[in-house]
């Protein structure tokens, strides 16, 4: 079929099938009513409802969800019997881009009904791929339905964003996914009731698939084809078919961005079994154990911080470990720096600190070193008092110095404020002994 050329449809918006095609294909929905877990975006007088029901509607539409909740399907049925052509921002470059927009630019200009452009996974898409569209959403020559798994605030332009109805999509719940695979073994379109599905082996599909309905059609449908004509779907059968759980977790997509920052505020909130958790869906997930375990070092400088020392070190020698042994066995090590950060006192004042005089300097606020403190490299220098007046710590009780050591613009600045957990508690005691040998202590204030 040429790029150009409309998907021939039943009437429906719903391309035609076959009994060669993925189950998942078989089964989307060809009507509303069969939409399963977007009520809220079908409600009687809602803007994608009057789209798929009133053809002279037009409005182009953003669909942002997680995998395996409609998007596609959305997209079929706002097309209806209108031209329709589909791209994937994997594979179309702007050249495509253009030449679809030629087309349906002519088309209109003709007379024609103007054309639906499905783009997948548009969030992929480039800055000037994403701009080339504008011009033809802004003049109506194409209806643009694009879908994304990712935040469209930060992965399409704001023009084009701004020109579309932004609908959010919700993960459906494990009811929706039962009523789905219900549906699936009886519907002939499916499997046509060729195979029974227990009660524990549905739940456990269910388990697995979690919000994702494509995943829970493709896992009945391979478990189907074990079981056989006429045969049963058992737990068993189940649990030997998926030995192992595909997590829901796209590791360029927002639940990559969403499972590292619940670990992460995991082990900050202090809460050991729910940081295992979401180290557990990252390595099943495949996801990269040197960023992991990169996260966990910073974690460890900016959360844990001085309140235990100690806690950088294990986070560092864990990252040093896991680039040597490599997984399976990295699991350990990451789960033992986890454990170790998750249930160590917790400061964040040193991270606090080094920002707030980041912050000064970066407004300005630097002054001079003073004169006592430079290097006196050469003979000017020297003449010019560099170096003179410098007390050397070691020289004085306990090895502090009372003299300026800030620039007289900063004489009075603190940064560093210790907390009184962990073994920052000591810290702040002997900070307090130390500002009072320099002079900067409560008193001096």
């Amino acid at each position: 079929m040429d790029l150009f050329d409309a998907v021939r449809q039943d009437g429906s918006g719903i391309p035609s099938t076959s009994a060669a095609s993925p189950l998942a294909v078989r089964m989307r929905p060809r009507t509303l009513d069969e939409v399963l877990g977007q009520s809220h975006l079908l409600e009687r007088g809602s803007p994608l409802r009057r789209l798929i029901e009133d053809k002279n509607a037009a409005s182009s539409i953003l669909l942002w969800g997680p995998p395996g909740t409609g998007k596609t399907t959305l997209a079929y049925l706002v097309a209806g019997n209108r031209r329709f052509v589909e791209l994937s921002a994997v594979s179309a470059g702007v050249k495509d881009v253009r030449a679809i927009i030629d087309d349906s630019k002519r088309r209109v200009v003709t007379g024609e009904p103007e054309t639906v452009v499905f783009i997948d996974e548009v969030h992929r898409f480039t800055k000037t791929q994403q701009d080339v569209l504008l011009p033809a959403v802004e003049n109506r020559w194409i209806t643009l339905v694009a879908a994304t798994t990712e935040n469209p605030s930060f992965s399409v332009v704001g023009p084009l964003l701004s020109r579309s109805l932004l609908l959010t999509l919700r993960p459906l719940d494990e009811d929706a996914i039962r009523t789905l695979l219900a549906r699936a073994v009886a519907d002939e379109r499916g499997l046509g009731g060729r195979v029974t599905l227990a009660d524990d082996a549905r739940e456990h599909i269910v388990r697995v698939a979690g919000a994702d309905a494509r995943k829970a059609l493709t896992l009945l449908e391979n478990l189907a084809a074990a079981a056989g004509s006429g045969g049963e779907v058992t737990a068993a059968l189940a649990e030997q078919a998926m030995d192992a759980a595909l997590v829901a977790y796209d590791r360029q997509g927002d639940q990559h961005y969403d499972v590292i920052s619940a670990f992460i505020k995991s082990v900050r909130g202090s809460d050991v079994d729910a940081a295992l958790h979401y180290l557990a869906r990252m390595i099943v997930a495949g996801e990269d154990p040197r960023f992991i375990a990169r996260r966990l070092v910073i974690l460890a400088a900016e959360d844990v911080g001085l309140a235990d020392p100690q806690g950088l070190v294990i986070a560092q020698a864990a990252a040093d470990a896991v680039s040597f042994i490599g997984m399976p066995e990295g699991r350990i090590v990451l789960g033992e720096a986890t454990a170790y950060l998750a249930t160590a006192p917790k400061s964040n004042r040193s991270y606090l600190a080094i920002d707030r005089a980041i912050a000064e300097v970066r407004a300005g606020k630097i002054g001079t070193v003073p004169t006592h403190l430079r290097n006196a490299t050469s003979s000017t220098t020297r003449e010019m008092g560099y170096g003179e007046g410098y007390a050397y710590a070691h020289d004085a009780p306990h090895a502090v110095a009372a003299q300026q050591y800030l620039p007289d613009a900063l004489a009075d600045a603190r940064y560093y404020e210790p907390s009184e957990r962990g073994y920052e508690r000591d810290v702040s005691a002997r900070l307090a002994r130390i500002r009072d040998l320099l002079g900067r202590g409560e008193s001096a204030q």
